[in-house]
């Protein structure tokens, strides 16, 4: 029997509800409740809308996703910590998820052109710090640093979305959307690490989107550090490096000290006991983790789900039309089509 289930787990899950959350509020038995989860007995009219009140979604999204090609709950790539607790991540897959099955309702609805695409390459036969350079190549990238880099992700239809995680240990996620990707990322991050988080799920999205290989992790990293930094033009700036140094070059880079430092190790130009040395300054000076020279980095915001919002509006739609259309219960805040509120940034 094909039904809702799978859609129904995914969304209680990015929720955070426990079943007991949700029986309480529709007064059903977690029997009940996962016979519902598992398709083994489709819900009546009556009570899928609760459950789309329940998650803030619309009835027709909850059918939506018995139409989705292939599984909607999907092992999603993720930079994170270790010590990152399974349950948090696990939630934070489900709302990527729920953000590629909103994204694929609205495509249904609004035609995406892109000025690039994201290129996808065997990993088995294409090592990453290459397919970083073919990626800029085929984008027409200027030499030297990424300026904008939000900007490149989006000409290239990639959709970002800015979401609280409610913790430091997970940095971003993302995953395909049919022909366009969905990267996922944290809100708390500064200018730097999102810089470096977002080219490490390009890494993934370009490297990792039907192979799985034994490091996808060191692989995305490693692409990761020729696209915001390639070596044949970062190279010549990695010698003698002082502390000073590191601080211009984070301010040229648009990435942390400890990320260009790390560059330099891996190309060889400086020692393990250097290394050592180097995490030591830092650790005394407590910028292991707070650098200097963080908050003059330019704070980039993605702006591709709002313009399509735009677009919309424009052709007379209002924004509960658009809210249903991307299957969000109308009101609902987290809608990343709708006009957010301005951020403010501390000083």
């Amino acid at each position: 029997m094909i039904g809702p289930g799978e859609v129904l787990l995914v969304a209680r899950k990015a929720q955070g509800l426990t079943r007991d959350d949700v029986c309480g509020q529709l007064g059903i038995t977690q029997a009940a409740l996962s016979r519902y989860e598992n398709d083994q007995r489709v819900p009546d009219g009556e009570t899928l809308a609760s459950f789309a009140k329940i998650y803030g979604v619309t009835v027709s999204f909850l059918r939506y996703g018995q139409r989705m090609q292939g599984a909607l709950a999907i092992d999603s790539h993720m930079r994170r910590q270790k010590t990152a607790k399974a349950a948090l991540w696990r939630r934070l897959e489900a709302r990527l998820n729920m953000h590629r099955l909103h994204a694929s309702l609205l495509f249904e609805e609004v035609s995406l052109q892109s000025t690039n695409i994201i290129p996808t390459f065997d990993p088995e036969e294409t090592e990453p710090a290459t397919a970083a350079l073919l990626t800029r190549a085929q984008w027409k990238m200027p030499i030297g640093p990424v300026l904008h880099l939000i900007r490149w992700l989006e000409a290239a239809g990639c959709v970002i979305i800015e979401e609280d995680f409610g913790t430091t240990r997970v940095d971003g996620l993302s995953q395909w959307v049919g022909d366009h990707p969905i990267i996922l990322t944290n809100s708390g991050l500064g200018a730097d690490r999102k810089r470096l988080t977002l080219a490490h799920e390009l890494g993934h999205l370009c490297l990792h989107s039907s192979t799985a290989t034994a490091d996808v992790e060191g692989e995305a990293n490693a692409f990761a550090a020729e696209f915001l930094m390639p070596e044949h033009v970062i190279r010549p700036e990695l010698r003698n490096l002082s502390l000073g140094k590191l601080i211009d070059l984070k301010r040229e880079w648009g990435v942390s000290m400890q990320a260009i430092f790390e560059r330099a190790y891996c190309l060889g130009l400086v020692k393990s006991c250097d290394r050592m040395d180097f995490y030591r300054s830092l650790s005394s000076r407590g910028w292991k983790v707070r650098e200097p020279a963080s908050d003059e980095l330019p704070i980039e915001h993605p702006e591709l789900a709002q313009r399509i919002g735009v677009r919309m509006r424009e052709r007379g739609l209002s924004d509960d039309e658009i809210a249903r259309m991307a299957g969000f219960a109308p009101g609902t805040q987290a809608n990343p089509f709708l006009i957010q509120p301005k951020r403010l940034r501390a000083v």
